[in-house]
């Protein structure tokens, strides 16, 4: 397979010839399969212009009942090829087949969930102290919005943000991340074919200069991120200048939390689940691990046997448990977290080296590793990995356990693993994140609300919080009186 692609600009390809190509690259084979366009600013006028062309004459007219019928048929189409769609995404970031698959699904989920709320999009009528005076609230879209998604879950991630947004009646230009831009595109063919306006939905593909013009364009009202927090603050940097709403979702560094009575199994299990699925590529990942002292010992001799025993390998293969990380300067980047965490005092107990642990020849493969004795002040427990490293931090009560827990610029995620449902609440509501999970971890649902506090972003995705984020309120104020009042008095 070898795929070169241009643009995606209304409803057509647009030419890559004479452009800057970017390679796409597979991260198990480590070989390149296709080739995409890098679009510069003319290219970013472009799509914008034929998203703002399509929001003035088409899409902002169509009914939410239509709007919602044709999100119906494109999840429709997704569901269709959710395989293919699949075999992309592992081909472009390694991550399992089996993981793939269940994100395309999940984001064909998403357009369905919204379909359903496209047509229940209405204000309210507000009584005024001034009976002769009629108040009513309409929700109105932005226009063209911006969606910037990162390289560990497009589909996923992008479903967080377009379906939503369609359903709202905002039109879109995207920017998939340069390290994993094939499905992006790939999908924007559904929308001809399931029957939506050309110019409803554009994708863009490039590097960080393409995304900041997307930023800086005038017509762009709204802006969706994410991705890491430095590229999240020059993302708010440029909006800031034209003063265009953001929603932000950034990194995290997230507490799982093992108090001595949780059922230890279950907790390794969503230890394991919580760092180690996906390859720890996830802003959520649970990587401090936070353990009561009475279980501490079992707990990390537990994780460092079964950390060993994790399966690498093809992403493709259904007895694979971990595949490459997803670009080779990430790869890089992680193995030197690991060599660096290895001589500032930390013990690993399973890792690169560690006894069992076999790791293919070719690919770009870490060993799921896990420290012990980590300490909050390290720069493993401040900074995200992004990568199958575990820190595991040990607390004496539940006190400690919210003190080191919340100690971080981060607020994304937690976990609570407990058989006391009053500690489980007491904790959850003192922990600084947007997310809790309790007795599990890393579960999602399109219902659900997600988003982050501090350094982790704002704002939220998925769920009726997602669509409102893609809305904006106008107040209408109606005059019924017969007569004018003086116009110099004070109008109440």
């Amino acid at each position: 397979m070898n795929l070169d692609r241009g643009l995606w600009i209304d409803h057509e390809e647009v030419s890559a010839q004479g452009r800057e190509r970017l390679a796409v690259m597979n991260p198990y084979s480590q070989a390149q399969w296709g080739t995409v366009a890098v679009a510069d600013a003319a290219d970013v006028d472009r799509a914008v212009a034929s998203a703002q062309r399509c929001f003035d004459t088409a899409w902002s007219t169509t009914s939410g009942y239509q709007r919602g019928r044709l999100l119906n048929r494109l999840a429709d189409l997704l569901d269709a090829q959710a395989e293919r769609f699949a075999e992309l995404e592992t081909r472009n970031n390694g991550k399992l087949y089996k993981e793939t698959l269940v994100q395309v699904r999940f984001a064909a989920r998403s357009y369905r969930y919204y379909a359903g709320y496209a047509d229940k999009i209405h204000g309210e009528y507000l009584p005024l102290d001034n009976p002769q005076m009629v108040d009513f609230t309409v929700y109105r879209p932005f226009g063209v919005v911006a969606l910037i998604t990162p390289w560990n879950s497009p589909m996923t991630i992008l479903s967080n943000k377009l379906a939503p947004a369609l359903a709202a009646g905002n039109c879109a230009v995207i920017k998939p991340s340069e390290f994993a831009p094939i499905t992006t595109l790939e999908f924007a063919m559904l929308f001809k074919e399931a029957g939506f306006p050309a110019g409803v939905v554009n994708v863009v593909t490039g590097a960080g200069d393409t995304g900041a013009a997307l930023v800086a364009h005038p017509k762009v009202r709204k802006v969706s991120f994410t991705g890491g927090n430095l590229g999240g603050r020059k993302v708010m940097e440029g909006a800031a200048v034209r003063q265009v709403p953001v929603t932000l979702e950034l990194g995290g560094k997230s507490p799982n939390i093992v108090f001595a009575d949780a059922d230890i199994p279950r907790a390794v299990n969503g230890a394991i689940a919580g760092i180690f699925a996906a390859g720890g590529q996830t802003c959520i990942a649970g990587s401090r691990l936070l353990v009561q002292r009475p279980v501490y010992v079992q707990m990390v001799e537990e994780l460092g046997r079964r950390a060993a025993l994790i399966r690498q390998g093809d992403p493709m293969q259904p007895d694979t448990q971990l595949g490459p990380v997803a670009n080779a300067p990430q790869h890089t980047r992680i193995l030197g977290v690991i060599e660096k965490t290895r001589s500032g005092g930390a013990r690993m107990v399973a890792g690169p080296g560690g006894a069992g642990q076999q790791v293919p020849e070719r690919g770009l493969f870490v060993p799921a590793t896990v420290f012990a004795d980590v300490r909050n002040d390290m720069d493993i427990a401040r900074h995200e990995v992004f990568g199958p490293v575990l820190a595991v931090l040990p607390f004496d009560d539940e006190d400690e356990a919210i003190r080191i827990a919340n100690d971080s610029e981060f607020g994304l995620a937690g976990g609570i693993w407990t058989q006391n449902i009053a500690r489980a609440h007491r904790v959850a509501s003192r922990l600084e994140c947007g997310n809790v999970w309790i007795n599990t971890y890393r579960m999602g649902a399109v219902q659900a609300p997600f988003g982050g506090r501090k350094g982790s972003g704002f704002g939220r995705e998925r769920g009726s919080e997602g669509l409102r984020a893609y809305l904006t309120v106008q107040n209408v104020m109606v005059n019924t009186a017969e007569t004018d009042d003086d116009p110099f008095s004070i109008r109440t």
